[in-house]
């Protein structure tokens, strides 16, 4: 994915909705369609209509991907097993297209690196030091992990 276009991303989904529609591959063909009407409605959001980027198609694709794990886990917790099966079906439609998400690891040294160095400059220190740390992390791992986790590990590495 990396090294693509500017409208490679949204062309491969373009392509790819062809390809299962051909092959009658139901839930792929109804994911990719939602995800480029996500995509449109971006396009056309704000004053002007735009050509979006890779990076902005990856940021619609990682909010449709948190809709569709929150919607299996709340469908899952209601005992409705073949709608939260469908919507996980989904998700991992939309994470083909997503880059590979940082490992539990990953984001920890990040945020250890990024809590050192907010200290280091004589920043705040525990809980108060949480928004100057996001702002260092955030950048780091935009489009390539769920915000809720960061910010739980960022919380993590403050409190102890």
């Amino acid at each position: 994915m990396v090294g693509m276009s500017t409208a490679g991303l949204k062309d491969r989904l373009q392509s790819d909705l062809t390809a299962s529609i051909r092959s009658r591959d139901e839930v792929r063909s109804a994911t990719i369609r939602m995800v480029l009407t996500a995509v449109k409605s971006e396009e056309v959001s704000g004053t002007t209509a735009r050509q979006l980027s890779d990076a902005e198609v990856i940021t619609v694709l990682g909010r449709e991907a948190k809709k569709r794990r929150e919607a299996a886990t709340a469908f899952g917790d209601a005992g409705r097993v073949e709608m939260a099966a469908r919507e996980v079906a989904e998700l991992a439609v939309i994470e083909g297209y997503l880059p590979r998400q940082l490992s539990e690891a990953e984001i920890e040294a990040i945020v250890i690196a990024a809590v050192a160095g907010v200290q280091a400059s004589g920043g705040p220190s525990g809980m108060a030091a949480m928004g100057p740390v996001m702002k260092v992390v955030q950048p780091q791992v935009q489009g390539l992990a769920d915000g809720g986790r960061v910010a739980a590990l960022v919380r993590a590495a403050l409190t102890a």
